[in-house]
């Protein structure tokens, strides 16, 4: 059975140190992962980040489709040194779910992955939006 997304909040920074609002298409994930490989957060560029922004992005592709527009945000080291990962889209009911993926599966890793490497992860819904976050120790 599912575990369902964890729901606890978290304070949207309030100026993200990167946003940009894109069509959630395929080619756009690994463009999204160059482009953020290329700026520090904290002391050092931080290859998690990249990970989490390809999952996000991918659940979106997956599971609202190509094309949705989204919003990512990362705001650099805050809060104990704590960098923030977060989409936007505008499904406020499809919330992801934590699988638990099995040796054959080919999919249902994502989030699986997301909440290995990141400190806490959750959901903020919005009236006509929601936001799936992820919060990251400084590299």
């Amino acid at each position: 059975m599912p575990d369902p997304a964890p729901t606890s909040r978290s304070t949207p920074a309030p100026n993200p140190d990167f946003e940009l609002s894109l069509l959630a298409v395929p080619k756009a994930v690994p463009e999204l992962r160059r482009t953020l490989s290329s700026h520090p957060y904290g002391h050092a560029p931080h290859p998690d980040i990249q990970l989490c922004v390809s999952e996000l992005l991918s659940n979106v592709i997956r599971h609202l489709g190509e094309g949705t527009p989204v919003t990512v945000r990362v705001t650099g080291a805050q809060d104990g040194g704590r960098i923030r990962v977060a989409v936007t889209d505008p499904d406020p009911r499809a919330w992801p779910l934590l699988r638990r993926a099995g040796s054959d599966d080919e999919t249902g890793r994502g989030l699986a992955l997301l909440d290995a490497v990141s400190l806490r992860w959750g959901v903020e819904q919005g009236p006509d939006s929601k936001t799936v976050w992820c919060e990251l120790g400084e590299g």
